[in-house]
């Protein structure tokens, strides 16, 4: 046996592992975050800066700048965020105008911004200017007619083409994590799992520009969720600057939940409302901490985005509306009835995009990225243009669906019969008649709203950044405001009618249609998003309309239950399922009676579960393990006979505690004894020196017994965000269950395929 000399003598050696060597506690891309281990590595990181702050002034003063940390990243997320909002907002106002026309004083102004310059504009041609000229003008010199009309539509439909062309080439080559709307993958980072890349410099370069190319191309598609994406490729980059960010993946998740709120801040110019976002439909893990900083990088951002004014009405949001009447008892059956609307709407557009995002994934259409985008936008270009609701930026047209028709509006949708006689004052018009105008753009909206239902559906999952709220919005906006017209005319011809007769009077201001827009636009993106809470506070802080949180909130309430009783999951959640990430939703109930045993792994016939010996195990049986095996940890087990569990040692750790063993440490060889405890094993004489892995080992690793029922473990699993759990019956080891085994198993109790969940 070997003396005790010996044996401290080549402690010293053994123990270098005390010492945390470089990329211990760091994940592997496609893996799952350890949440109970990161919290537990952030209050040591935290005791021990406490501890020092005593020391010396120096350490106090490192101790202040650790803590203030936080509030720095969120100052830094809110200024780029609201920055690169505004920047976008400006570049899509102009290549949008771009399409149509050209700027002669310069180039570089939207077409709005041509004629505020102007002197030549007159009130009603306030759109046209001398300035800004239309291609077929500056081309052939002609304004009107049928050449100059095909020659327009042909610019628009080969400038489309080309913004599209170039954004799909743009994510092809160098950002293929920039497509989509990202809002799935962020809920599936912030549940805890890695996608290396994901919120990277290349991937916030590259959708920055492919969202304004997007957009300004005409697709039916809006820049709300990529924004969200954006913000927290930000958020990503400024805690990399942090060690206490960059360190910890629990950690930097509560500054991604924060950017996350900031990106809806700006994307709607609804502060509260992001947070309320973050909180309800992205986070995971929502401590109060991170509350009160969402709030602070929600605030940040909005003011950043105020100071640049994209929009130049010195307000924050593009629909920001003024009514002057209050709604009615009797108008909520109306929005009810646009919240029915709303939910069969999700319903749909989920079940056909998922239909279509599947055959895109499992058929040749797959292999065709680039050609499926030409295509659509080609289709969305050529039946856009002929119809004036459609050819114009989404943006727009909600706008101008949500307006009130004043007195001094040109739109179509104001073209109502005036009465010589009204003295009134211009505010508060009464209820008119409809003239042609409205009639032609009640038609024009029909087909405008048929067109945007197909056309979405087949341009939500393209390899191009796309969010969905805007045309959601727009679909709403659409059906609520002919509804709108509907009533108000309604209640003019049929003023005697019992449900008009005491609230709506002959040459009274009753029925808002634009209101009716607000609330189809509520319904429907809450159809196919299912936020609630959310929902309602963004549409009244982009709308600024306070009194009719009423009226939102039936809408809300009922689209979600009637798209709730056609299945549970919203759109990123069907995203989720769709690309197989390994997402527990906090929101799913388990309701089954099965147990720990019927999950975990070995199963019966199976080959014994793969463990590690405290002290019997040489270097290269370890190595061997891990090469056959492709686990991401194994159970420490006193010895194979007994299975007593003494803890648990993660894969990666192991790799690079031995990597690290053979470089640093004389005497390590392939027939090196690997111990787990604290004390060496006894060891015959001139036998190589003992490798110690103590400092690897989980000593605390979450066991449940073989009889706790499913449906403990799969709120253990979301709660705690585990990794894997063993299972043990009286302290011996029968097996583990992985957060995979979970996922497969929800899957196969709902009678879905459970090999869908592709990710570790």
């Amino acid at each position: 046996m070997v003396n005790a000399g010996d044996m401290n003598g080549s402690g010293n050696l053994m123990d270098f592992l005390d010492e945390p060597f470089p990329d211990v506690g760091t994940y592997e891309d496609f893996h799952t975050i350890d949440w109970l281990r990161e919290k537990s590595r952030d209050t040591d990181r935290h005791r021990k800066i406490t501890s020092k702050s005593k020391e010396s002034i120096w350490e106090f003063i490192k101790s202040l700048l650790d803590a203030w940390s936080g509030w720095v990243v969120m100052l830094l997320i809110g200024l780029l965020a609201g920055t690169l909002a505004g920047v976008i907002d400006l570049a899509v106002d102009w290549m949008t105008d771009l399409k149509e026309g050209v700027c002669l004083s310069a180039f570089w102004y939207s077409h709005e911004q041509c004629c505020w310059t102007s002197n030549e504009t007159t009130f009603d041609d306030r759109d046209k200017c001398p300035q800004w000229q239309k291609w077929s003008e500056l081309l052939v010199n002609q304004s009107e007619g049928a050449s100059a009309y095909i020659l327009n539509y042909f610019l628009y439909i080969m400038w489309a083409l080309c913004f599209a062309f170039l954004a799909v080439s743009l994510v092809r080559v160098f950002a293929p994590y920039a497509c989509g709307s990202g809002i799935p993958e962020i809920k599936t980072i912030l549940s805890g799992f890695i996608i290396r890349g994901y919120l990277g410099k290349w991937t916030l370069l590259i959708k920055t520009v492919t969202l304004v190319l997007v957009v300004s191309s005409g697709l039916s598609l809006g820049k709300e969720g990529p924004l969200v994406h954006v913000a927290c490729c930000c958020g990503n980059f400024f805690s990399s600057l942090f060690s206490k960010y960059s360190k910890n993946e629990g950690k930097r998740r509560e500054v991604l939940s924060a950017a996350a709120a900031a990106g809806v801040s700006v994307a709607f110019g609804a502060p509260i409302g992001g947070v309320l976002f973050s909180l309800e439909e992205v986070s995971y893990y929502f401590p109060l901490k991170t509350l009160w900083r969402s709030f602070f990088a929600a605030l940040v951002a909005a003011f950043t985005l105020r100071s640049i004014n994209p929009f130049g009405n010195s307000r924050l949001v593009l629909f920001y509306v003024e009514y002057h009447t209050p709604w009615y008892m009797a108008e909520l059956f109306p929005f009810i009835l646009l919240g029915v609307f709303g939910g069969l709407w999700g319903t749909l557009f989920i079940r056909c995009n998922i239909a279509w995002c599947r055959r895109r994934k499992t058929t040749r259409l797959g292999k065709y990225p680039v050609l499926e985008v030409i295509v659509i936008t080609a289709i969305t270009a050529i039946i856009a243009y002929p119809n004036p609701y459609t050819r114009r930026s989404t943006s727009e047209l909600i706008s101008e669906l949500f307006n009130d028709c004043g007195a001094l509006e040109s739109s179509q949708l104001c073209d109502y019969i005036n009465d010589p006689n009204m003295t009134r004052p211009v505010d508060d018009i009464p209820d008119r008649p409809a003239g042609p105008g409205v009639y032609s753009a009640m038609w024009q909206l029909a087909l405008a709203l048929v067109f945007k239902i197909v056309i979405t559906i087949f341009t939500f999952g393209m390899k191009i950044p796309s969010g969905l709220f805007i045309p959601s919005m727009a679909v709403g906006a659409m059906a609520g405001r002919m509804v709108g017209i509907g009533v108000e005319q309604l209640a003019y011809h049929h003023h005697d009618w019992i449900i008009f007769r005491n609230w709506c009077r002959p040459g009274a201001d009753c029925v808002t249609p634009g209101l009716y827009a607000m609330v189809g636009a509520a319904a429907c993106l809450g159809g196919v998003t299912r936020m609630t809470v959310s929902l309602v506070v963004i549409m009244f802080e982009l709308t600024g309309g306070l009194e009719y949180i009423v009226p939102l909130m039936a809408a809300a309430v009922t689209s979600k239950w009637v798209a709730d009783a056609f299945g549970k999951e919203g759109i990123y959640e069907a995203h989720i399922h769709l690309n197989g990430y390994p997402f527990l939703d906090v929101k799913d109930e388990f309701t089954h009676r099965t147990l720990a045993t019927d999950v975990m792994r070995p199963r019966r016939g199976e080959a014994p579960l793969s463990v590690l010996t405290q002290d019997s195990m040489t270097v290269e049986d370890v190595e061997t393990l891990i090469k056959e095996t492709d686990y991401n940890g194994f159970p420490v087990v006193v010895s194979k006979d007994s299975e007593r569990l003494i803890g648990f040692a993660q894969r990666r750790e192991l790799i690079l505690a031995i990597k690290n063993a053979r470089q640093r440490q004389d005497g390590v060889v392939s027939n090196s004894i690997v111990y787990f405890t604290e004390d060496p094993p006894e060891l015959p004489p001139n036998s190589p020196h003992p490798l110690k892995l103590r400092r690897i080992l989980n000593l605390s690793p979450f066991t449940v017994t073989d009889h706790t029922p499913m449906e403990t473990v799969v709120d253990i699993f979301r709660k705690l965000g585990l990794r894997q759990c063993l299972v043990t019956r009286s302290g011996r080891l029968l097996g583990i269950i992985t957060k995979k085994d979970v996922l497969r198993h929800m899957a196969q109790m709902a009678n879905q395929d459970p090999e869908s969940i592709m990710f570790n």
